[in-house]
Protein backbone atom coordinates (compact mmCIF):
# COMPACT_ATOMS: atom_id res chain seq x y z
CA UNK A 1 0.00 0.00 0.00
CA UNK A 2 2.82 2.30 1.04
CA UNK A 3 4.55 1.62 -1.73
CA UNK A 4 1.53 2.71 -4.17
CA UNK A 5 1.32 5.49 -2.45
CA UNK A 6 4.96 6.30 -2.90
CA UNK A 7 4.83 5.51 -6.64
CA UNK A 8 1.67 8.22 -6.86
CA UNK A 9 3.55 11.16 -4.95
CA UNK A 10 6.24 10.31 -7.26
CA UNK A 11 4.12 10.65 -10.62
CA UNK A 12 2.08 13.78 -9.02
CA UNK A 13 5.54 15.42 -8.96
CA UNK A 14 6.90 14.46 -12.33
CA UNK A 15 3.28 15.77 -13.46
CA UNK A 16 3.65 19.14 -11.54
CA UNK A 17 7.13 19.59 -12.97
CA UNK A 18 6.20 18.90 -16.33
CA UNK A 19 3.11 21.55 -15.79
CA UNK A 20 5.88 24.52 -14.32
CA UNK A 21 8.91 23.74 -16.69
CA UNK A 22 7.48 24.81 -20.28
CA UNK A 23 6.60 28.44 -18.30
CA UNK A 24 9.88 28.52 -16.69
CA UNK A 25 11.86 27.74 -19.95
CA UNK A 26 9.96 30.10 -22.03
CA UNK A 27 10.75 33.07 -19.14
CA UNK A 28 14.48 32.28 -19.45
CA UNK A 29 14.36 32.37 -22.98
CA UNK A 30 12.88 35.50 -23.14
CA UNK A 31 15.44 36.97 -20.35
CA UNK A 32 18.27 35.44 -22.71
CA UNK A 33 16.87 37.57 -25.62
CA UNK A 34 16.29 40.60 -23.56
CA UNK A 35 20.23 41.01 -21.88
CA UNK A 36 21.22 39.09 -25.99
CA UNK A 37 19.37 42.49 -27.19
CA UNK A 38 20.53 44.67 -24.24
CA UNK A 39 24.27 43.06 -25.37
CA UNK A 40 24.05 44.11 -28.25
CA UNK A 41 22.69 47.64 -27.28
CA UNK A 42 25.32 48.20 -25.76
CA UNK A 43 28.03 47.29 -28.37
CA UNK A 44 26.26 49.35 -30.61
CA UNK A 45 26.46 52.29 -28.04
CA UNK A 46 30.16 51.17 -27.06
CA UNK A 47 31.45 51.42 -30.88
CA UNK A 48 29.07 54.21 -31.48
CA UNK A 49 31.33 55.93 -28.55
CA UNK A 50 34.72 54.57 -29.72
CA UNK A 51 33.64 56.28 -33.10
CA UNK A 52 32.42 59.33 -31.79
CA UNK A 53 35.99 59.22 -29.61
CA UNK A 54 38.53 58.95 -32.74
CA UNK A 55 36.21 61.58 -34.27
CA UNK A 56 37.03 63.97 -31.35
CA UNK A 57 40.46 62.42 -31.54
CA UNK A 58 40.82 63.15 -34.77
CA UNK A 59 39.45 67.30 -34.53
CA UNK A 60 41.67 67.54 -31.21
CA UNK A 61 44.59 66.73 -33.52
CA UNK A 62 43.71 68.80 -35.97
CA UNK A 63 43.11 71.60 -33.79
CA UNK A 64 46.30 71.25 -32.13
CA UNK A 65 48.06 71.63 -35.80
CA UNK A 66 45.57 74.42 -36.53
CA UNK A 67 46.91 76.03 -33.34
CA UNK A 68 50.36 75.13 -34.02
CA UNK A 69 50.23 76.87 -37.33
CA UNK A 70 48.54 79.90 -36.17
CA UNK A 71 51.12 80.55 -33.54
CA UNK A 72 53.70 79.61 -36.17
CA UNK A 73 52.23 81.96 -38.54
CA UNK A 74 51.57 84.69 -36.29
CA UNK A 75 55.70 84.69 -34.42
CA UNK A 76 56.61 84.74 -38.48
CA UNK A 77 54.62 87.78 -38.71
CA UNK A 78 56.08 88.85 -35.68
CA UNK A 79 59.50 87.85 -37.09
CA UNK A 80 58.96 89.97 -40.23
CA UNK A 81 57.45 92.74 -38.69
CA UNK A 82 60.46 93.23 -36.72
CA UNK A 83 63.12 92.05 -39.18
CA UNK A 84 61.76 94.75 -41.27
CA UNK A 85 61.92 97.01 -38.73
CA UNK A 86 65.51 96.01 -38.03
CA UNK A 87 66.21 96.57 -41.95
CA UNK A 88 64.58 99.75 -42.02
CA UNK A 89 66.58 101.29 -38.48
CA UNK A 90 70.01 99.66 -40.19
CA UNK A 91 69.16 101.39 -43.56
CA UNK A 92 68.23 104.95 -42.26
CA UNK A 93 71.29 104.67 -39.88
CA UNK A 94 73.50 103.59 -42.53
CA UNK A 95 72.04 106.16 -44.79
CA UNK A 96 72.92 109.27 -42.15
CA UNK A 97 76.44 107.26 -41.67
CA UNK A 98 76.75 107.81 -45.27
CA UNK A 99 75.68 111.80 -45.01
CA UNK A 100 77.88 112.36 -42.28
CA UNK A 101 80.91 110.42 -43.96
CA UNK A 102 80.27 112.54 -47.20
CA UNK A 103 79.89 115.65 -45.48
CA UNK A 104 83.19 115.17 -43.63
CA UNK A 105 85.21 114.58 -46.59
CA UNK A 106 83.72 117.84 -48.13
CA UNK A 107 84.75 119.84 -45.18
CA UNK A 108 88.03 118.10 -45.65
CA UNK A 109 88.13 119.12 -49.40
CA UNK A 110 87.31 122.74 -48.39
CA UNK A 111 89.89 122.81 -45.36
CA UNK A 112 92.60 121.39 -48.17
CA UNK A 113 91.90 123.41 -51.09
CA UNK A 114 91.62 126.64 -48.62
CA UNK A 115 95.07 126.28 -48.07
CA UNK A 116 96.49 125.10 -51.29
CA UNK A 117 94.65 128.47 -52.73
CA UNK A 118 95.99 129.99 -49.50
CA UNK A 119 99.96 128.81 -50.90
CA UNK A 120 99.50 129.34 -54.17
CA UNK A 121 98.75 132.91 -53.26
CA UNK A 122 101.78 133.08 -51.44
CA UNK A 123 103.52 131.65 -54.30
CA UNK A 124 102.36 133.73 -56.35
CA UNK A 125 102.86 137.53 -54.36
CA UNK A 126 107.06 135.91 -53.96
CA UNK A 127 107.19 135.13 -57.64
CA UNK A 128 105.80 138.60 -58.61
CA UNK A 129 108.03 140.44 -56.00
CA UNK A 130 111.00 138.12 -57.24
CA UNK A 131 110.27 139.39 -60.92
CA UNK A 132 109.94 142.63 -60.03
CA UNK A 133 113.35 142.99 -57.98
CA UNK A 134 115.21 140.90 -61.36
CA UNK A 135 113.41 143.53 -63.80
CA UNK A 136 115.00 146.35 -61.49
CA UNK A 137 118.20 144.59 -61.60
CA UNK A 138 118.18 144.00 -65.09
CA UNK A 139 117.59 148.22 -65.83
CA UNK A 140 119.98 148.76 -63.40
CA UNK A 141 123.34 146.68 -64.65
CA UNK A 142 122.35 145.61 -67.87
CA UNK A 143 125.92 144.64 -68.56
CA UNK A 144 126.96 142.68 -65.64
CA UNK A 145 123.70 140.86 -66.11
CA UNK A 146 125.04 139.94 -70.06
CA UNK A 147 128.25 139.18 -68.25
CA UNK A 148 126.47 136.43 -65.71
CA UNK A 149 124.58 134.94 -68.68
CA UNK A 150 128.11 134.82 -71.25
CA UNK A 151 129.24 131.46 -68.84
CA UNK A 152 126.65 129.79 -69.20
CA UNK A 153 126.14 130.46 -73.09
CA UNK A 154 129.64 129.11 -72.87
CA UNK A 155 128.73 125.84 -71.87
CA UNK A 156 125.58 125.41 -74.01
CA UNK A 157 127.30 122.58 -75.79
CA UNK A 158 128.58 120.45 -72.75
CA UNK A 159 124.90 120.71 -70.90
CA UNK A 160 123.69 119.99 -74.69
CA UNK A 161 125.36 116.23 -74.94
CA UNK A 162 125.20 115.67 -71.15
CA UNK A 163 121.31 116.38 -71.13
CA UNK A 164 121.08 113.97 -74.37
CA UNK A 165 123.06 111.32 -72.38
CA UNK A 166 120.67 111.45 -69.54
CA UNK A 167 117.89 111.37 -72.14
CA UNK A 168 118.59 108.13 -73.66
CA UNK A 169 118.86 106.68 -70.69
CA UNK A 170 115.18 107.92 -70.11
CA UNK A 171 114.35 106.04 -73.46
CA UNK A 172 115.82 102.77 -71.93
CA UNK A 173 113.22 102.57 -69.15
CA UNK A 174 116.10 102.47 -66.46
CA UNK A 175 114.29 105.30 -64.27
CA UNK A 176 116.43 105.21 -61.35
CA UNK A 177 119.63 105.59 -63.45
CA UNK A 178 117.86 108.28 -65.36
CA UNK A 179 116.72 109.96 -62.24
CA UNK A 180 120.66 109.45 -60.66
CA UNK A 181 121.71 111.41 -64.00
CA UNK A 182 119.42 114.23 -64.22
CA UNK A 183 120.02 115.55 -60.76
CA UNK A 184 123.91 115.25 -61.64
CA UNK A 185 123.51 117.39 -64.83
CA UNK A 186 121.07 119.67 -63.46
CA UNK A 187 124.08 119.93 -60.53
CA UNK A 188 126.59 120.64 -63.25
CA UNK A 189 124.35 122.82 -65.26
CA UNK A 190 121.59 124.26 -62.79
CA UNK A 191 120.49 127.34 -65.61
CA UNK A 192 120.93 126.18 -69.00
CA UNK A 193 118.16 125.62 -71.46
CA UNK A 194 117.99 122.36 -70.92
CA UNK A 195 117.65 123.02 -67.34
CA UNK A 196 113.68 122.88 -66.90
CA UNK A 197 113.54 119.79 -69.52
CA UNK A 198 115.76 118.20 -67.25
CA UNK A 199 114.21 118.76 -63.80
CA UNK A 200 110.91 117.75 -65.81
CA UNK A 201 111.89 114.21 -66.83
CA UNK A 202 112.96 113.57 -63.23
CA UNK A 203 109.57 114.00 -62.13
CA UNK A 204 108.28 112.02 -65.27
CA UNK A 205 110.65 109.47 -64.07
CA UNK A 206 109.42 109.19 -60.70
CA UNK A 207 105.76 108.71 -62.37
CA UNK A 208 106.67 106.08 -64.49
CA UNK A 209 107.94 104.28 -61.08
CA UNK A 210 104.46 105.03 -59.62
CA UNK A 211 106.15 107.33 -57.26
CA UNK A 212 103.89 109.84 -57.58
CA UNK A 213 104.44 111.95 -54.05
CA UNK A 214 108.05 112.34 -55.47
CA UNK A 215 107.14 113.17 -58.89
CA UNK A 216 104.32 115.71 -57.57
CA UNK A 217 107.49 117.57 -55.60
CA UNK A 218 109.86 117.68 -58.94
CA UNK A 219 106.94 118.90 -61.35
CA UNK A 220 106.19 121.14 -58.58
CA UNK A 221 109.95 122.34 -59.03
CA UNK A 222 109.70 123.03 -62.60
CA UNK A 223 107.68 126.14 -62.45
CA UNK A 224 109.06 127.55 -58.94
CA UNK A 225 112.71 127.03 -60.55
CA UNK A 226 111.91 127.93 -64.35
CA UNK A 227 108.49 129.62 -63.98
CA UNK A 228 108.91 131.04 -67.68
CA UNK A 229 110.43 127.24 -68.93
CA UNK A 230 108.35 125.61 -71.55
CA UNK A 231 107.49 122.58 -69.53
CA UNK A 232 105.69 124.47 -66.84
CA UNK A 233 102.29 123.23 -68.75
CA UNK A 234 103.45 119.45 -68.80
CA UNK A 235 104.74 119.99 -65.83
CA UNK A 236 101.35 121.07 -64.46
CA UNK A 237 99.56 118.15 -66.18
CA UNK A 238 101.60 115.57 -64.73
CA UNK A 239 101.54 117.15 -61.38
CA UNK A 240 97.42 117.06 -61.42
CA UNK A 241 97.63 113.69 -62.78
CA UNK A 242 99.82 112.81 -60.19
CA UNK A 243 97.27 113.58 -57.39
CA UNK A 244 94.57 112.23 -58.89
CA UNK A 245 96.56 108.86 -58.96
CA UNK A 246 96.71 109.57 -55.28
CA UNK A 247 93.60 110.15 -54.55
CA UNK A 248 94.03 113.77 -53.87
CA UNK A 249 90.82 114.95 -56.43
CA UNK A 250 90.80 118.79 -55.06
CA UNK A 251 94.59 119.41 -55.37
CA UNK A 252 94.17 117.81 -58.55
CA UNK A 253 91.44 119.49 -59.89
CA UNK A 254 92.86 122.52 -58.51
CA UNK A 255 96.17 122.23 -60.43
CA UNK A 256 94.34 120.86 -63.97
CA UNK A 257 92.10 124.34 -63.64
CA UNK A 258 95.43 126.44 -62.87
CA UNK A 259 96.75 124.78 -65.98
CA UNK A 260 93.97 125.04 -68.00
CA UNK A 261 93.38 129.20 -66.43
CA UNK A 262 97.25 129.90 -67.59
CA UNK A 263 97.97 128.32 -70.50
CA UNK A 264 94.04 127.73 -72.47
CA UNK A 265 95.59 126.95 -75.56
CA UNK A 266 97.64 124.61 -74.98
CA UNK A 267 97.89 121.09 -75.91
CA UNK A 268 98.22 120.05 -72.13
CA UNK A 269 94.76 122.22 -71.19
CA UNK A 270 92.89 119.99 -73.71
CA UNK A 271 94.03 116.96 -72.08
CA UNK A 272 93.53 118.72 -68.16
CA UNK A 273 89.85 119.51 -69.69
CA UNK A 274 89.34 115.55 -70.47
CA UNK A 275 91.08 114.80 -66.55
CA UNK A 276 88.36 116.87 -64.92
CA UNK A 277 85.09 115.41 -66.05
CA UNK A 278 86.46 111.94 -64.56
CA UNK A 279 87.33 113.65 -61.74
CA UNK A 280 83.68 115.33 -61.43
CA UNK A 281 84.76 118.72 -62.17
Amino acid sequence: MNHIRWSLFLFSCLAFSACIMPAQVDLIEREQRYLRGEIAALRTELETARATLADTRVNLDQTRREASAARARADESGFQVDKQLGRTTREGDQKIREIESRLARLTDDLRAQSALLKARDEELKALRETVQAKTAEKEAAPTAVATALAPARGDSEAARRDYEEALRIVDRRDYRAAIQRLKEFLKKHPNTEFSDNAQYWIGESHYALREFDLAIIEFDAVRSKYPNGAKVPAALLKQGFAFAELGSKVEARLILQELISRYPQSEEASRAKQKLKTLGA
